[in-house]
Order: structure tokens, then C-alpha cells, then sequence
């Protein structure tokens, strides 16, 4: 089911092999090496015929690749290839948990993904499909490369950090203090940790919030102040680029997260000028509408392929680069 991009990068007899997290030979798992010469563990899901379209998935914070499979298999349906990674820190790639010294490291590494690939099956177009903090890697991608991607999907995506918000007036005042208390924190003890990602708000499912539970591969630890502040930045650089997102995005988010704040999506999507830009709210969805209710989950499922579909070309044509 899956393919290497590039032959895995041989050890000398003098260094030893480099295994994932969970103890396996890299050399055993689909990967890529990344610019700081860290192995990320890829997963492919590749249509029978030649695909219609690329389309890269990109996971939140501590999680992983595998809970994408469903998304992935609908979208493999449509004859579109898909293929993923675990960010670095994450899943079965390489790095320190859930830390990262620039946020913009993620980011380098989805256009490094998306260069290979599209090396290897070029002239058709690519999509970017992100939840999360992977919502927010998708922007900052597409940012960088407003003419690259045919669309952008955003499942409850990072443009806002969630907070429970006093009166506008006193907003700038308050976002200043977190900003340079954080900051003071940071300084004096970067490796303190905060709460943890409460996983009862991750869907309204009990058997997605147990599987989620158990998942070995996801992150259950307390999130680092360091990785904070890059999250911090993240936002606010998506904040200043929104005037500047002329590029096709869908945005599904539901009004009762409490993990990504839907006042992001709101702000985004009003103040882009993109022609083409969607909005579609769930009543009481929670953070992972493709794992919510499985009404939900279906909908979202639904609503992700048929966006895609109405923007690739007629089978048998080639999308213009």
C-alpha cells in the first residue's frame, strides 16, 4: 500500500541504523529525510489508475497519520492519490515530542513532501487537506505558494488560539500581557509543561474519544511553553496573511470546539479575498468533525470529496501549471 519517494538513505557500518520512536528500522517503513536529516515516516494510498490529483494530508499536534485513513480512502475513491507524513516530534518520525524550535519547520517539510511527488507525477493538480495545527501548516503552505495548490481544506483549523475572551476593548491590552508573560516564561523555563489536550473534547464519539485514549502513537503529555510561543506565531502570522489569501479554501469547523476556536474560521474566511472560499458550520461539532458523531463524520466526509471533485479537470485532460 505504499511506496518509498526516495531509496532510504543507507547506514556506514560505523552508524548504526536509524530506527523510529517505536523501534523500527527506518529502512523497514516508507519515509523521507528531511533538510536537518530527520526521517519521517510517509504513508501512500494510491488509486488503481493514474491519479487525477495529488492530495496531501496534514495531522495536528501529537497526533498522528493514521487516523486519517477514512478521509484518505474516500479521497482514493475519486482517483486521487493521497500521501501523509507524521511531522517531526510526531507519530513514528523522528524529533523530539511535540517540540520544535520554528514552526516554519513543519511547513518546509509539507513543500518538500509535495516537491517529491510532484516530481514524480507532474502536470495534475494539488490539494492541501489540514486539521488542527495541520489546518494552520496547510495556510502558512499555501501562503508560500499561493499558485501551487488547486484548493485548500480546513477541518477546524488552528487561526485562532482558543480563550475564553473579556470585552473587545480591553482585547489588544490582554492578547499583549499572555504574549509577554509567555514569552518571560519561555526565558526562564522553556521545558515547563501546560495541560494536556483534553480528549473528551475531542468528539462527541465515546469510541473515538477511547480510541484516541489508547492510541499509542499520539502524544498524551503536557504541551511545552516553547512550543506554545510557536504556536502563538503561527497564529499571528496567519492573522497578518489573511489580507493576502487569494487562493481556493473550504472551512468546516463546529461551534461548540473548545480545543480550535471557530472565531478563526470566522475572521478568515471574512477577511480573505478569495473568490472562491466556503464556510460550513456544525451545530455542537466538536474538534475532529471527521471523527465526530458518525452523522457527522460521514457529512464532513461527503462535503471534502465533493469540493475536491467539482475543482479537478475532465478525466482525460491535464491541469495547466
Amino acid at each position: 500500500w505504499w511506496t518509498l519517494p526516495q531509496k532510504p538513505i543507507r547506514s556506514s557500518p560505523s552508524m548504526p541504523e536509524a530506527k523510529s520512536p517505536q523501534g523500527v528500522p527506518y529502512s523497514d517503513l516508507p519515509h523521507i529525510v528531511n533538510a536537518d536529516g530527520l526521517h519521517l515516516f510517509c504513508r501512500y494510498w494510491e488509486p488503481s489508475g493514474p491519479p487525477r490529483a495529488l492530495v496531501f494530508v496534514i495531522h495536528g499536534a501529537g497526533e498522528h497519520v493514521g487516523p486519517y485513513d477514512e478521509v484518505a480512502q474516500r479521497l482514493k475513491e475519486l482517483q486521487l492519490l493521497v500521501f501523509a507524513h507524521d511531522h517531526v516530534g510526531h507519530g513514528q518520525s523522528e524529533g523530539e515530542r511535540m517540540n520544535i524550535k520554528d514552526f516554519q519547520i513543519y511547513v518546509r517539510d509539507v513543500l518538500q513532501h509535495v516537491d517529491l511527488m510532484k516530481n514524480r507525477h507532474p502536470g495534475i493538480p494539488i490539494f492541501l487537506v489540514g486539521h488542527s495545527m495541520g489546518g494552520a501548516i496547510s495556510i502558512l503552505t499555501a501562503c508560500e505558494r499561493p499558485s501551487e495548490f488547486k484548493g485548500v481544506v480546513l477541518i477546524a483549523p488552528m487561526v485562532q488560539m482558543n480563550q475564553t475572551r473579556p470585552h473587545p476593548s480591553s482585547l489588544k491590552l490582554l492578547d499583549f500581557l499572555q504574549v509577554f508573560m509567555a514569552k518571560v516564561v519561555n526565558h526562564l523555563m522553556p521545558s515547563l509543561t501546560l495541560g494536556t489536550i483534553e480528549s473528551k473534547w475531542v468528539s462527541r464519539d465515546k469510541k473515538q474519544v477511547e480510541a484516541y485514549d489508547s492510541d499509542e502513537l499520539v502524544y498524551h503529555g503536557g504541551m511545552r511553553v516553547s512550543f506554545g510561543i510557536q504556536l502563538m506565531g503561527a497564529v499571528s502570522r496567519i492573522e497578518r496573511e489573511v489580507p493576502n489569501m487569494h487562493w481556493p479554501f473550504y472551512l468546516l469547523h463546529g461551534d461548540a470546539d473548545k480545543l480550535c476556536d471557530i472565531r478563526g474560521s470566522h475572521m478568515m474566511y471574512e477577511g480573505a479575498p478569495s473568490s472562491d472560499k466556503r464556510l460550513k458550520v456544525y451545530e455542537g461539532g466538536y474538534h475532529a468533525l471527521h471523527h465526530d458523531l458518525p452523522e457527522v463524520a460521514e457529512n464532513v466526509l461527503k462535503e471534502v470529496s465533493a469540493w475536491i471533485s467539482e475543482r479537478l479537470p475532465v478525466e482525460g485532460t491535464r491541469s495547466p501549471r
